[in-house]
C-alpha cells in the first residue's frame, strides 16, 4: 500500500502536458529568492502587517471605550485620598447639625470605611448585571447604558455637600462601583471581540493603561492648587460626568462588536460592515469565516451561566487560571503600598506639603509601565510578562520589608524604600495590572465569555473588598512584616502560572482551548456540537472551499 501512492502520483505527473511542466520551476526559483532574502525584510513585512491591523476606527473605539470606562475606575480609586479630611469634617458637621452633638470617632471611622469599601460592593453588583445587559444590548450599547450610572453617581456626590446629606456621597460611591463593575467586564469583552488576534494583547492593555491614567488624574486634580480644597472637593467627584458624557455622544458612531452581531444576533451583513470598519480593509472573508466557524460549532450551545461554566470540564483549568490571576491581581499588595506611601515619604525627610506632589511620581510610573507593557506584549507574550511581574514583585516586597525594618538605622534607607515602592508599582503595571483582563477574553468562546467575566469580576471585587477589610488587621498584627504575606501571594501566583499557563499570543480561541485540553482531560464541547459539519456529512454536501483556521485546527487537533 505504501508503494502505490507515490506511483499514482508519478503517473499523474507523467501524463501531464509539457505546458504544465514548464511553469513549475518558476515558483520554486521565486521561493528560493524569497527565502534567500535578508531576515530583516521578513521582520519589516511582519511589522507592516501589524501596523495595518491598527485602523483608525479600532484606535478610536479603544480610546473612547476606555476613557468612559476603565479611566473612571482608576480615577475613583485615587480621588478619595486628597479630600479625606474635608469629607470627614463634612460628616461631623452634618451629624452635629442633625443630632446636636459631635459624631463619635468610632462612628466616623465606620462611616468613612463604608464610603470607601462600598465601591467594591457596587462593583460586585455591576459584575452580575453584565451578562443580561450584554445579551440584550450588545457590548457597545452596554458601555453606553453604563454612562447613566456614572452621570447619576457624579450628580449625587457633587451635590452632597450643598444638600447637607452625606448619604448621597455614600450612595454615589455605590452607584459608581456598579459602573466600574460593568465597565471592567464589558470593555475587555468589547476590545477582545473587535481586535485581530495579532494585536489582541496590545489592544487589551488599553484597559490597564487608562486605569493608570485615571489614578494619575485623580492624584493630579486632588492637589491643593486644583480641586483638593475644602470648598472645591465636590467638583472632584462631579468631574466624573465629563468622560461619561464624551463616551455617550461619540461611541454611538462606531460599530457594535462584529462577533456579537454574527454569533449572537446572526446578522452577517452588519457583522461584515463592522469588520470592514474596524480592520480598515474591504476583504474580511477570513475574519468572517473564522467567526462563522466558531458560531457553527456553538450552534447548539446556549449562552452559558456562570454556574454552568464552573461545571464544564473542558474549561476547568481556564476558569481556575482566571480565578488565580484575578485573585493575585487584587491580593498582591498594591493597595497596601498606597497605605504606606505617605509615611515612607515622610521618613525620607520629605515635608508633608510636598508629599502629594511626590506621590504623583507613583501614578506616572504606573502609566509608563502600562504603556510599555502594551508596546511589548505582542513581542514578548502574556506568559513572560505575568510571571516576570509577579516574580519581581516578590523580590521587591522582600527588600521593602528589610528596608522598613531597618529604616531608622541609616538616613539613606528610607530612600531605598521609595525605590522599592516605585519598582513594585512598575512590576505590577508591566504585566499583572492588565493581562488578567486580556486572558479572560482569550480563554473562552463566544457563548462562555459573558459568564467568564462574571466569574472574573466576582473574584476581582471580592478580593478588593477583602483587602480593604483585612489589611488594617494584618498591618496591626505584623507591622512592617505584613509585606511578606503579599510576597508569598505573588510567588505562589508566579509558580502557578509557570506550570499551568500556556502562551496565548497570536492564537485563536480554538488553539487556546486545545492547549488546555490535555490538562482538562476533555475536549471543548464545540467539537461535539459542530452541527454544520454533521449536517454536511449526513447530506453528502461538499464543504465550502474557504475553510477557516479555526475549523482546520479543530479537525486536525494540531496546536
Amino acid at each position: 500500500m505504501k508503494s502505490q501512492a507515490p506511483a499514482s502520483v508519478t503517473q499523474t505527473k507523467r501524463s501531464g502536458t509539457r505546458e504544465q511542466k514548464k511553469p513549475s520551476p518558476k515558483p520554486e526559483k521565486e521561493a528560493m529568492k524569497l527565502s534567500d532574502k535578508d531576515p530583516a525584510a521578513n521582520k519589516e513585512s511582519d511589522l507592516e502587517e501589524k501596523k495595518s491591523n491598527w485602523s483608525c476606527s479600532l484606535i478610536v473605539a479603544s480610546l473612547l471605550g476606555a476613557f468612559g470606562s476603565s479611566f473612571l475606575y482608576g480615577y475613583n480609586l485615587s480621588v478619595v485620598n486628597a479630600p479625606t479630611p474635608y469629607i470627614k469634617a463634612f460628616y461631623n458637621e452634618t451629624w452635629e447639625r442633625r443630632r446636636g452633638y459631635p459624631i463619635d470617632p468610632d462612628t466616623l471611622t465606620l462611616l468613612w470605611s463604608v464610603t470607601v469599601s462600598i465601591f467594591a460592593i457596587g462593583g460586585l453588583v455591576g459584575t452580575f448585571m453584565v451578562k443580561p445587559m450584554g445579551k440584550f444590548c450588545g457590548r457597545k450599547c452596554t458601555l453606553l447604558v453604563n454612562n447613566i450610572f456614572a452621570i447619576t453617581a457624579a450628580l449625587l456626590m457633587a451635590c452632597s455637600l450643598q444638600a447637607g446629606a452625606f448619604e448621597m456621597l455614600i450612595v454615589g460611591r455605590f452607584v459608581m462601583g456598579v459602573d466600574g463593575g460593568i465597565a471592567l467586564s464589558a470593555l475587555p469583552m468589547y476590545l477582545s471581540e473587535i481586535s485581530p488576534k495579532e494585536i489582541r494583547g496590545s489592544l487589551g492593555q488599553v484597559t490597564a493603561i487608562f486605569i493608570c491614567i485615571g489614578v494619575f488624574t485623580g492624584q493630579l486634580l486632588g492637589l491643593p492648587e486644583l480641586l483638593g480644597k475644602e470648598s472645591t472637593w465636590p467638583y472632584l467627584f462631579g468631574a466624573i460626568a465629563i468622560p461619561a458624557l464624551v463616551q455617550l455622544v461619540s461611541l454611538p458612531f462606531l460599530p457594535e462588536s462584529p462577533r456579537y452581531l454574527l454569533c449572537e444576533k446572526h446578522d452577517q451583513a452588519a457583522a461584515e460592515k463592522a469588520f470592514r470598519t474596524f480592520l480598515g480593509k474591504e476583504d474580511v472573508s477570513r475574519e468572517v469565516e473564522e467567526a462563522l466557524a466558531e458560531g457553527r460549532m456553538q450552534r447548539n450551545i446556549h449562552l452559558v451561566s456562570a454556574l454552568e461554566l464552573l461545571r464544564t470540564p473542558s474549561v476547568r483549568w481556564q476558569v481556575i487560571t482566571v480565578v488565580v490571576t484575578m485573585a493575585c491581581y487584587q491580593l498582591c499588595g498594591l493597595n497596601a503600598i498606597w497605605f504606606y506611601t505617605n509615611s515612607i515619604f515622610g521618613k525620607a525627610g520629605i515635608s508633608p506639603e510636598k508629599i502629594p506632589y511626590i506621590t504623583l511620581s507613583t501614578g506616572g510610573i504606573e502609566t509608563l509601565a502600562a504603556v510599555l507593557s502594551g508596546l511589548v506584549i505582542e513581542r514578548l507574550g502574556r506568559r513572560p510578562l505575568l510571571i516576570g511581574g509577579f516574580g519581581l514583585m516578590t523580590l521587591f516586597f522582600g527588600i521593602l520589608t528589610v528596608t522598613l525594618t531597618l529604616q531608622d538605622h541609616a538616613p539613606w534607607i528610607p530612600y531605598l524604600s521609595i525605590v522599592c515602592i516605585l519598582a513594585i508599582i512598575a512590576s505590577f503595571c508591566s504585566g499583572p495590572g492588565g493581562i488578567p483582563f486580556v486572558l479572560t477574553g482569550e480563554f473562552f468562546q463566544q457563548s462562555q465569555r459573558p459568564a467568564a467575566f462574571i466569574v472574573a469580576g466576582t473574584v476581582n471585587w471580592l478580593s478588593n473588598f477583602a483587602v480593604g477589610l483585612l489589611f488594617p488587621f494584618i498591618q496591626k498584627s505584623l507591622g512592617t512584616y505584613c509585606f511578606l504575606v503579599f510576597a508569598a501571594i505573588c510567588s505562589a501566583g508566579a509558580l502557578y502560572l509557570y506550570f499551568v499557563l500556556p502562551e496565548t499570543k497570536n492564537r485563536t480561541h480554538a488553539e487556546i482551548s486545545q492547549a488546555f485540553a490535555k490538562r482538562n482531560k476533555a475536549f471543548p464541547p464545540a467539537e461535539k456540537t459542530d452541527s454544520a459539519v454533521t449536517d454536511d456529512k449526513a447530506t453528502n454536501r461538499p464543504k465550502p472551499e474557504a475553510s477557516s483556521t479555526l475549523d482546520n485546527y479543530i479537525k486536525s487537533g494540531i496546536i
